[in-house]
């Protein structure tokens, strides 16, 4: 039986989602809760990496429950939590098709980032907001977000992996980027049928520089659709993981 997780989680303590080396991840956790109610070893798959200190609302993941145990989806989802850290929560446990894949089956994802333009940064916020006490122009910072929107060349808004090749792609379609106003700050939302690696800190990056009036919006667009050898330079700033939560992932 293939079941389908959706996970919260603190980015906080993690080193991200993904198993590695020397660090602990939301990934490996989950293997491990997994190992301890199954008596073996569990792979389970993710919709995609968040990087380290990046939270998670909506994460997808799935795995198959090995055939010798009878739980169902309700007992999992117990299982499972009593095992974890309270730093991540399984919020629901459904079976799925067979074929379902958490990355693969995904139409789009959404984030979240958030800004504080508080004065004083209250303690409870802290590792969750970036905070910005100067003030920001939202006009500017609209314009700016409204640049990214379609689809476009994203390479000078990608980290480098190491593993990038001539063939690499660096296109990607984003349907939202728009900004909200907070009480004290600002939410930025991003929707799109994927994202480069630091894809949304980098954007979030740029557009901040362009609404504090340090990067012109004209020097912004220039640095979309650029060729291999990135003429107009990369974004300036890659807006630190506090802020960054994914919310949501979209599927058929």
């Amino acid at each position: 039986m293939r079941l389908k997780l959706t996970i919260a989680y603190d980015g906080l303590p993690f080193g991200g989602w993904q198993i590695q080396p020397n660090a602990d991840t939301v990934q490996e956790r989950l293997e491990t809760a997994l190992a301890e109610i199954a008596k073996e070893a569990v792979r389970i798959d993710g919709w995609g990496r968040t990087e380290a200190g990046v939270h998670a609302v909506g994460q997808w993941a799935q795995f198959d429950a090995p055939e010798k145990l009878t739980m169902n989806p309700v007992n999992w989802l117990a299982a499972l939590n009593t095992k974890l850290p309270a730093s991540i929560r399984v919020m629901d446990c459904e079976e799925s098709a067979s074929d379902f894949h958490a990355r693969i089956s995904a139409l789009s994802k959404t984030y979240v980032y958030e800004l504080s333009t508080a004065p004083i940064l209250p303690p409870d916020q802290a590792g969750r907001v970036w905070h910005l006490p100067r003030q920001l122009d939202p006009v500017t910072l609209r314009d700016a977000l409204a640049l990214f929107r379609g689809c476009h060349d994203f390479r000078a808004f990608a980290a480098n992996r190491g593993n990038e090749t001539g063939e690499t792609n660096f296109s990607r379609t984003i349907s939202e980027a728009s900004v909200a106003p907070l009480e004290e700050g600002y939410l930025l939302t991003f929707t799109g049928e994927g994202f480069l690696y630091k894809m949304v800190r980098l954007i979030t990056g740029a557009a901040v520089k362009s609404a504090q009036g340090y990067l012109r919006l004209d020097d912004l667009a220039a640095l979309l659709d650029q060729g291999a050898d990135l003429p107009h330079g990369k974004s300036p700033l890659c807006a630190p993981p506090d802020g960054l939560t994914l919310l949501e992932v979209r599927y058929a």
